[in-house]
Protein backbone atom coordinates (compact mmCIF):
# COMPACT_ATOMS: atom_id res chain seq x y z
CA UNK A 1 0.00 0.00 0.00
CA UNK A 2 1.18 3.47 -1.10
CA UNK A 3 0.39 6.00 1.74
CA UNK A 4 -0.51 9.46 1.11
CA UNK A 5 0.99 12.33 3.20
CA UNK A 6 -0.73 15.80 2.75
CA UNK A 7 1.92 18.33 2.36
CA UNK A 8 0.50 21.52 4.46
CA UNK A 9 3.07 24.28 3.39
CA UNK A 10 0.94 25.60 0.90
CA UNK A 11 -2.30 26.59 3.55
CA UNK A 12 0.73 28.12 5.74
CA UNK A 13 1.53 30.22 3.03
CA UNK A 14 -1.72 31.38 2.93
CA UNK A 15 -2.11 32.47 6.26
CA UNK A 16 1.04 34.61 6.36
CA UNK A 17 0.02 36.61 3.50
CA UNK A 18 -2.63 38.14 5.57
CA UNK A 19 -1.51 37.44 9.20
CA UNK A 20 -3.73 36.15 11.68
CA UNK A 21 -4.88 32.48 11.56
CA UNK A 22 -6.88 31.58 8.83
CA UNK A 23 -6.83 29.50 7.51
CA UNK A 24 -6.07 27.30 10.23
CA UNK A 25 -3.17 25.21 9.89
CA UNK A 26 -3.89 22.50 12.64
CA UNK A 27 -7.33 22.69 11.77
CA UNK A 28 -6.58 21.88 8.10
CA UNK A 29 -3.73 19.41 9.19
CA UNK A 30 -6.30 17.26 11.26
CA UNK A 31 -9.47 17.58 8.43
CA UNK A 32 -6.50 15.88 6.37
CA UNK A 33 -6.35 13.03 8.13
CA UNK A 34 -10.11 12.74 9.05
CA UNK A 35 -10.39 12.78 4.93
CA UNK A 36 -7.97 9.96 4.72
CA UNK A 37 -4.41 11.16 4.63
CA UNK A 38 -2.05 8.67 5.94
CA UNK A 39 0.39 11.43 6.56
CA UNK A 40 1.19 14.63 7.16
CA UNK A 41 4.69 16.56 5.85
CA UNK A 42 5.54 20.32 6.59
CA UNK A 43 8.69 22.07 5.19
CA UNK A 44 10.09 24.05 7.56
CA UNK A 45 12.55 26.51 6.59
CA UNK A 46 14.43 29.49 8.33
CA UNK A 47 12.58 32.50 7.28
CA UNK A 48 9.17 30.68 8.43
CA UNK A 49 7.78 32.00 5.12
CA UNK A 50 5.31 29.32 4.80
CA UNK A 51 5.31 26.72 8.02
CA UNK A 52 6.81 28.33 10.97
CA UNK A 53 8.78 26.49 13.99
CA UNK A 54 6.17 27.02 16.14
CA UNK A 55 4.09 25.06 13.76
CA UNK A 56 5.67 22.10 13.46
CA UNK A 57 5.81 22.34 17.49
CA UNK A 58 1.73 22.31 17.85
CA UNK A 59 1.45 20.07 14.92
CA UNK A 60 2.90 17.42 16.89
CA UNK A 61 0.14 16.12 19.27
CA UNK A 62 -2.61 16.67 16.84
CA UNK A 63 -1.09 14.33 14.25
CA UNK A 64 -2.45 10.61 14.58
CA UNK A 65 -0.97 8.96 11.12
CA UNK A 66 2.45 10.03 10.40
CA UNK A 67 4.12 13.23 10.70
CA UNK A 68 7.06 13.96 8.15
CA UNK A 69 8.97 16.81 8.56
CA UNK A 70 11.00 17.58 5.66
CA UNK A 71 14.43 20.16 5.53
CA UNK A 72 18.18 21.11 4.94
CA UNK A 73 19.61 19.26 8.30
CA UNK A 74 20.96 22.80 9.71
CA UNK A 75 21.08 23.32 13.19
CA UNK A 76 18.11 24.71 14.09
CA UNK A 77 16.67 22.43 11.82
CA UNK A 78 18.29 19.40 13.80
CA UNK A 79 17.29 20.87 16.87
CA UNK A 80 13.98 20.78 15.66
CA UNK A 81 13.16 17.55 14.65
CA UNK A 82 14.96 15.94 17.84
CA UNK A 83 12.46 18.20 19.67
CA UNK A 84 9.51 16.95 18.26
CA UNK A 85 10.28 13.59 17.23
CA UNK A 86 8.63 12.86 14.20
CA UNK A 87 8.20 9.22 12.71
CA UNK A 88 10.27 10.76 9.84
CA UNK A 89 12.78 13.33 8.54
CA UNK A 90 12.83 13.85 5.01
CA UNK A 91 16.76 15.23 4.51
CA UNK A 92 16.80 17.57 1.68
CA UNK A 93 19.87 20.13 0.67
CA UNK A 94 17.53 23.36 -0.07
CA UNK A 95 19.62 26.29 -0.07
CA UNK A 96 17.92 29.30 2.23
CA UNK A 97 16.58 31.42 -0.33
CA UNK A 98 15.36 29.03 -2.67
CA UNK A 99 11.81 29.11 -3.54
CA UNK A 100 11.06 25.42 -3.61
CA UNK A 101 13.56 22.05 -3.62
CA UNK A 102 14.80 22.13 -6.90
CA UNK A 103 17.66 19.32 -6.48
CA UNK A 104 18.49 15.66 -4.76
CA UNK A 105 21.67 15.42 -2.82
CA UNK A 106 24.77 14.34 -4.07
CA UNK A 107 25.04 11.34 -2.01
CA UNK A 108 28.61 10.60 -2.92
CA UNK A 109 30.18 13.91 -2.51
CA UNK A 110 28.31 14.63 0.71
CA UNK A 111 28.81 10.88 2.06
CA UNK A 112 30.45 11.66 5.40
CA UNK A 113 27.66 14.66 6.48
CA UNK A 114 25.01 12.31 5.77
CA UNK A 115 26.33 9.65 7.75
CA UNK A 116 26.49 11.94 10.47
CA UNK A 117 22.87 12.90 10.35
CA UNK A 118 21.43 9.38 9.42
CA UNK A 119 23.25 8.90 12.63
CA UNK A 120 21.95 11.54 14.72
CA UNK A 121 18.29 11.13 13.97
CA UNK A 122 18.40 7.22 13.98
CA UNK A 123 20.00 7.50 17.95
CA UNK A 124 16.62 9.43 18.60
CA UNK A 125 14.64 6.75 17.19
CA UNK A 126 13.44 9.00 13.88
CA UNK A 127 13.28 7.59 10.56
CA UNK A 128 15.49 8.86 7.85
CA UNK A 129 14.97 9.95 4.17
CA UNK A 130 17.41 11.41 1.75
CA UNK A 131 15.53 13.36 -0.95
CA UNK A 132 17.60 12.03 -4.23
CA UNK A 133 17.40 12.19 -7.82
CA UNK A 134 16.29 9.28 -10.14
CA UNK A 135 20.23 7.89 -10.45
CA UNK A 136 21.38 4.88 -8.66
CA UNK A 137 24.65 5.54 -7.89
CA UNK A 138 23.76 8.34 -5.99
CA UNK A 139 20.87 5.76 -4.45
CA UNK A 140 23.84 3.26 -3.78
CA UNK A 141 25.76 6.02 -1.51
CA UNK A 142 22.57 7.17 -0.11
CA UNK A 143 22.54 3.62 1.07
CA UNK A 144 26.27 3.74 2.10
CA UNK A 145 25.10 6.55 4.79
CA UNK A 146 22.69 4.87 6.41
CA UNK A 147 19.64 6.14 5.77
CA UNK A 148 16.06 3.95 6.14
CA UNK A 149 14.74 5.58 3.17
CA UNK A 150 15.35 7.69 -0.28
CA UNK A 151 12.57 9.87 -1.44
CA UNK A 152 12.56 10.10 -5.40
CA UNK A 153 12.37 13.90 -6.66
CA UNK A 154 9.84 13.75 -9.32
CA UNK A 155 10.03 17.26 -10.81
CA UNK A 156 11.90 15.73 -13.87
CA UNK A 157 8.88 12.72 -14.30
CA UNK A 158 5.99 15.44 -14.14
CA UNK A 159 7.88 17.71 -16.48
CA UNK A 160 7.86 15.37 -19.41
CA UNK A 161 5.24 13.29 -18.22
CA UNK A 162 2.75 15.32 -20.84
CA UNK A 163 4.98 14.36 -24.19
CA UNK A 164 6.67 11.05 -23.40
CA UNK A 165 5.15 9.15 -20.43
CA UNK A 166 7.26 6.17 -20.68
CA UNK A 167 10.69 8.07 -21.34
CA UNK A 168 9.78 9.95 -17.96
CA UNK A 169 8.88 7.49 -16.01
CA UNK A 170 11.87 5.00 -17.32
CA UNK A 171 15.27 6.57 -14.68
CA UNK A 172 12.34 6.06 -11.70
CA UNK A 173 11.74 2.39 -12.90
CA UNK A 174 15.41 2.21 -12.49
CA UNK A 175 16.04 4.07 -9.55
CA UNK A 176 13.22 2.09 -8.16
CA UNK A 177 14.76 -1.34 -8.38
CA UNK A 178 18.01 -0.09 -7.66
CA UNK A 179 16.76 1.20 -3.71
CA UNK A 180 15.08 -2.30 -3.75
CA UNK A 181 18.50 -3.98 -4.00
CA UNK A 182 19.95 -1.82 -1.70
CA UNK A 183 17.27 -2.69 0.76
CA UNK A 184 16.13 0.64 1.04
CA UNK A 185 12.25 1.74 1.43
CA UNK A 186 10.80 4.05 -1.16
CA UNK A 187 9.25 7.71 -0.80
CA UNK A 188 8.61 10.42 -3.90
CA UNK A 189 7.16 13.71 -4.49
CA UNK A 190 7.09 17.09 -6.18
CA UNK A 191 4.94 18.04 -8.96
CA UNK A 192 3.18 14.71 -8.14
CA UNK A 193 -0.43 15.20 -9.28
CA UNK A 194 -4.10 14.19 -10.38
CA UNK A 195 -2.54 14.17 -14.02
CA UNK A 196 0.29 11.72 -13.44
CA UNK A 197 0.10 9.97 -10.10
CA UNK A 198 -1.65 7.07 -11.05
CA UNK A 199 0.66 6.31 -13.75
CA UNK A 200 3.76 6.68 -11.74
CA UNK A 201 2.22 4.67 -9.26
CA UNK A 202 1.13 1.82 -11.36
CA UNK A 203 5.32 1.70 -12.76
CA UNK A 204 7.00 2.17 -9.35
CA UNK A 205 7.22 -1.21 -7.83
CA UNK A 206 7.84 -1.21 -3.46
CA UNK A 207 6.50 3.01 -3.43
CA UNK A 208 6.04 3.22 -0.01
CA UNK A 209 4.77 7.35 0.50
CA UNK A 210 4.31 9.62 -1.64
CA UNK A 211 4.16 13.31 -0.19
CA UNK A 212 1.96 15.98 -1.80
CA UNK A 213 1.25 19.76 -1.00
CA UNK A 214 1.11 22.26 -3.89
CA UNK A 215 -1.00 20.33 -6.72
CA UNK A 216 -3.23 18.97 -4.06
CA UNK A 217 -3.83 22.09 -2.09
CA UNK A 218 -4.25 23.89 -5.58
CA UNK A 219 -6.94 20.97 -6.78
CA UNK A 220 -8.74 21.87 -3.33
CA UNK A 221 -9.54 25.24 -4.11
CA UNK A 222 -11.88 23.74 -6.83
CA UNK A 223 -12.80 20.61 -5.96
CA UNK A 224 -12.81 21.23 -1.75
CA UNK A 225 -10.34 19.66 0.49
CA UNK A 226 -12.38 16.28 0.99
CA UNK A 227 -13.17 15.44 -2.74
CA UNK A 228 -9.66 16.28 -3.59
CA UNK A 229 -7.79 13.67 -0.86
CA UNK A 230 -9.99 11.17 -1.95
CA UNK A 231 -9.35 11.63 -5.74
CA UNK A 232 -6.16 11.34 -5.07
CA UNK A 233 -6.15 7.95 -2.44
CA UNK A 234 -8.12 6.79 -5.67
CA UNK A 235 -4.96 7.31 -7.78
CA UNK A 236 -3.07 4.68 -5.38
CA UNK A 237 -5.41 1.91 -5.94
Amino acid sequence: MTKLSVNINKVATIRNARGGNLPDVLQVAKDCESFGAQGITVHPRPDERHIRYQDVRDLKPLITTEFNIEGNPIESFRDLVLEVLPAQVTLVPDAHDAITSNAGWDTKKNQLFLKEICKFFHTAGIRTSIFIDPIPEMIKYAAEAGCDRVELYTEAYAKEYPTNREKAIAPYVAAAEEAAKCGLGLNAGHDLSLVNLNYFYKNIPGLLEVSIGHALICDALYMGLEKTIQSYLNQLL
